[in-house]
């Protein structure tokens, strides 16, 4: 959370602000014998809001994973996926328009919860050389994506590559998923997923995106966060698309 207030004669300037974040991650790894089932929860949102301004979203995912795979050998698997990613609350693009001499904030909707979201199913090989690092090959992977609000493309053309009065588009494609998670020096630990989607219809323009986390723990319930987003998908912007926060908040862990 953070919160700061200025009189209106602040000589040093600043804006009257409040913002709020949350983020939830569960991840479960069962491993029996030559099986295991991997599920992971990643929840985020939060909002700010300047004075005079509307309220903007710092964040907002919804995603779900889980696999189950199969011993291969000591570093190769065969493994089936299934995954979910969404948004919680609607996304706007901001502009200024002038009514009776006085200006004032649009906001236009250009995404919601399920507009778009996406569902993927993967088959293939996984190369899992140590607990840290994993990397998926999806040789036979499907995705659905959905648009269920039908208005959308009315303020984003693209319509997230679902065809106009449609709510969902199916691709075939290679993906490939790079996951490492690490504790790399005492109380600092870096997480990193790499996705890359290459519909088998238009190699020439693949998705690509990468999540990058670092998590310092000051002390049991204080940490640091500083976490980035840098993503190429032309169904939404043909320019790399690019986030970016810092949080000091408190960490709870559940036991286990």
């Amino acid at each position: 959370m953070n919160q700061a207030s200025f009189s209106d004669n602040w000589s040093g300037g600043g804006i009257t602000s409040l913002a709020v974040g949350t983020s939830f991650n569960y991840k479960t790894d069962y491993t029996k014998g030559d099986k295991s089932y991997v599920s992971e929860v990643i929840l985020q949102y939060g909002k700010i809001k300047n004075k005079g301004q509307l309220q903007r979203k710092t964040n907002d995912r919804l995603y779900w994973d889980n696999k189950v795979a199969l011993k291969l050998s000591k570093s190769w698997n065969f493994f089936g996926s299934v995954n979910f990613e969404s948004q919680f609350d609607r996304g706007f693009a901001y502009s200024t328009i002038t009514e009776d001499d006085v200006k004032r904030e649009k906001a236009t909707t250009i995404s919601r919860f399920m507009s778009p979201g996406y569902l993927t199913e993967s088959l293939g090989l996984e190369f899992r050389p140590s607990r840290y690092y994993s990397l998926r090959i999806g040789t036979g992977t499907a995705r659905q994506t959905f648009v269920l609000d039908k208005n959308i493309y009315k303020n984003i053309a693209k319509n997230y590559g679902v065809d106009t009065g449609k709510v969902v588009r199916n691709e075939l494609a290679f993906q490939l998923v790079s996951n490492f998670e690490k504790e790399v020096m005492p109380n600092l630990v870096v997480k990193s997923v790499y996705t890359m989607f290459a519909n088998y219809e238009k190699l020439r323009s693949i998705d690509q995106r990468l999540d990058l986390t670092m998590i310092a723990k000051v002390n049991r319930l204080i940490n640091v966060t500083v976490a980035g987003v840098v993503l190429y998908d032309d169904d939404a912007s043909r320019k790399i698309q690019a986030s970016q926060s810092i949080s000091l908040g408190i960490l709870y862990k559940f036991p286990y």
